[in-house]
């Protein structure tokens, strides 16, 4: 079993940053794709960014550039820095860890960008 937590959500201005962690719970971590994902009022949930356990990564078109995800397999946390922030990026950002077998999800963290 793995729980996930967000954090570092919160308000900001058009072009500025936030950084949100998903620190993890239970064993294993190595072992999960992590992944950024978000939605927001109305539209379906949407793949933000993923790393593997070898810390390949894979980013969404729209937050190419701007964006950055990286994990810290000894704090089995994983990151992401989101920078010149636009208001469609506002969303609820939740954390997912996956492997073949188990797909986990936290409970999210609001992101709002005022323009």
């Amino acid at each position: 079993q793995v729980q996930l937590v967000e954090s570092g959500g919160g308000l900001v201005q058009t072009g500025g940053s936030l950084r949100l962690s998903c620190a993890a719970s239970g064993t294993f971590f190595y072992f999960y794709t992590m992944g950024w994902y978000r939605q927001a009022p109305g539209k379906q949930r949407e793949l933000v960014a993923t790393i593997t356990k070898s810390s390949s990564t894979n980013y969404a078109d729209s937050v190419k550039g701007r964006f950055s995800i990286s994990r810290d397999n000894a704090k089995n946390t994983v990151y992401l820095q989101m920078n010149s922030l636009k208001p469609e990026d506002a969303a609820v950002y939740y954390c997912n860890a996956q492997n073949q077998f188990h797909d986990y999800w936290g409970q999210g963290t609001q992101v709002t960008v005022s323009s």
